[in-house]
């Protein structure tokens, strides 16, 4: 502890600290809080006010300087996020980390996306919220791949229903046993070429189902969904620049404002967590040391629990960071395992084409949404030469044609005329990788960050059964797509980087076994009770579902957990 006198200690002293602000650090906030515990949410980036912040949430494309477009100059600068258009566009990268702003090493490519400012990736995120199931939990012991999860489906069932309810998921209950049902609002509307191809697919493969996506929108608010000043999803289709109606779920518009009005939560943007600080006289984790982004100076601050939500890889390099005598390789790594085992979704693959059919309908408006194809590969048995499976999205829409022949009134008259074109559809490919070994994060022994923590080393790349898992994808969905009726079948492998599609976990894995993994069941440190990690960092393995509402379920089991044994004097 700091040499600092006992009303300064006392000033920075809390009953929990929360390491991040996204969005399992906000579910965190709210549960901590919501439970009375007086606690710190350390974000290490700017504020984001709900609303307040949101820049371009109303701009029309008009409105934007360069039409949406970055300039050439600042893509030549961030080579690594240019690559990722869906994020860093005009109207969103003021969200998104600059390649040079915190530099990291890459002994294998890793495009690394990170979201530094109140509210992380929960103003980027997809939405998607899936749970998952026992064909999921059960998978590492199943097909012998990293260890056994120490739960199952039944011990977070009813966290997914609180979560949801919370939250507001829209969806259909589909009666699928590989992707369970939940607490759903009503579904946004299937167009009609989505309904086509679910018909298709119906109709050709018993195995396989087309579902709408079950997302975090709002399409009809329930009374805790007003109380979280929420409304209604406007279908704008414009998410990613922040929801000043709160439409969709994120920590900035639910969870933090809800954990503010408790009068329990100090917020403390601008702080980067160096380490955590750990006793061994006590056994325990007493706080955390913070730089401070704006001046440099070091700060501690304390308190009895501590949940690490700094998102997956920086939970690895906070935890890779706090050493002392007791834990020289990082904080709970007895196992060796921690920085190891990190997996990722594999989006590399998809695939598009045209559909001639259905030229009396089109569309109208936009959807914050899409359809889903869930897993159906090697779900009850082993039937392919790759482990584990892929799900799918999937959508489509009818483009317009301007006809630019001609010359003088014909050609003016086209071109404000333009007519309805064929249906062009896609699909992409969200694939499960294998935690192994192989794939590991360090931290570099000299080079420093500009707030002097050591940088992080990424050796994490694809192997021989996402090239497979990939091959077999565009080889399915061009059956598929043939069988539909779809022509001008285009199958596509990005060969992009890993961590293109942000879904980056594991590192500091749950498990049976503390020679094994570093967390219980309960996402709590085998060897270091008051520390949680309950972010994508804790994953054993990926499933193919988004993960987004599994983190949130997990974070509040934990939070529930960890108030229990603080009041029984376990922790």
């Amino acid at each position: 502890m700091a040499n600092l006198s006992i009303d300064a200690v006392k000033e920075m002293t809390f009953d929990a600290i929360v390491i991040g602000s996204g969005i399992s650090g906000g579910w965190a906030a709210k549960e901590l809080t919501g439970k009375g515990l007086k606690t710190l949410v350390l974000e290490r980036g700017r504020d984001v006010k709900h609303v307040i912040d949101y820049p371009t949430a109303n701009l029309n494309p008009w409105e934007f300087e360069h039409r949406g477009q970055v300039p050439l100059e600042i893509k030549k600068q961030n080579p690594i996020e240019s690559q990722k258009r869906g994020l860093f566009n005009e109207a969103t990268m003021h969200f998104v980390v600059k390649d040079g702003e915190q530099p990291y090493i890459e002994d294998k490519p890793f495009n690394w996306t990170r979201g530094y400012h109140v509210g992380g990736k929960s103003l980027l995120w997809a939405r998607q919220t899936q749970r998952w199931s026992d064909f999921d939990f059960e998978g590492p012991a199943r097909d012998g791949f990293a260890v056994d999860w120490p739960i199952r489906y039944k011990d977070l069932a009813s966290w997914y229903s609180y979560v949801e309810k919370f939250a507001g998921i829209s969806g259909n209950k589909d009666g699928l046993p590989h992707l369970p049902d939940g607490e759903f609002l009503p579904a946004t509307e299937m167009s009609c070429v989505d309904a086509y191809f679910k018909d298709q697919i119906a109709k050709n493969y018993q195995d396989r189902q087309m579902i709408q996506g079950r997302c975090a929108h709002l399409t009809q608010p329930k009374e805790v969904h007003y109380q979280q000043g929420r409304a209604k999803c406007q279908h704008r289709a414009l998410c990613v620049r922040g929801c000043p109606f709160g439409g969709y779920f994120s920590s900035n518009a639910s969870t933090l404002p809800w954990a503010a009005k408790t009068g329990k939560m100090t917020l403390r943007p601008h702080s980067v967590v160096h380490s955590i600080i750990y006793d061994d006289k006590k056994g325990q984790a007493t706080g955390v040391r913070v730089v401070d982004a704006n001046t440099k100076e070091m700060l501690e601050y304390y308190a009895k629990i501590i949940f690490v939500n700094a998102s997956a890889l920086n939970t690895n390099l906070i935890l890779l960071n706090s050493t002392s005598s007791r834990f020289e390789n990082g904080l709970g790594n007895d196992s060796g395992v921690l920085g190891k085992y990190v997996a990722f979704h594999n989006y590399r693959a998809r695939i598009s084409a045209q559909f001639e059919g259905l030229m009396d309908k089109t569309t109208d408006g936009k959807t914050p949404n899409h359809s889903y194809i869930p897993r159906f590969r090697n779900v009850h048995k082993q039937e392919t030469d790759f482990l584990r499976g892929y799900a799918a999205g999937f959508g489509g829409g009818r483009g317009m044609i301007q006809n630019k022949e001609g010359i003088g009134a014909t050609l003016k008259e086209q071109l404000l005329n333009p007519v309805l074109g064929p249906w062009n559809v896609s699909s992409w490919m969200m694939g499960e990788t294998i935690p192994k070994e192989s794939n590991f994060v360090t931290l570099d022994k000299t080079l420093k960050d500009p707030y002097g923590i050591p940088q992080m080393r990424f050796s994490v790349a694809f192997d021989d059964n996402d090239e497979k898992m990939i091959q077999d994808y565009l080889e399915q969905f061009t059956e598929m797509f043939t069988k539909a009726g779809f022509t001008n079948i285009k199958p596509v492998d990005s060969k992009s980087a890993p961590g293109s599609d942000i879904h980056e976990m594991g590192g500091v894995r749950m498990g049976k076994d503390p020679r094994t993994s570093i967390l219980n069941k309960w996402n709590q440190m085998h060897a270091c009770k008051n520390v949680f990690v309950t972010d994508g960092a804790c994953m054993t393995s990926t499933a193919t579902q988004n993960p987004s509402l599994t983190y949130m379920a997990f974070t509040a089991r934990s939070a529930d957990y960890a108030v229990k044994e603080m009041k029984k004097g376990n922790i």
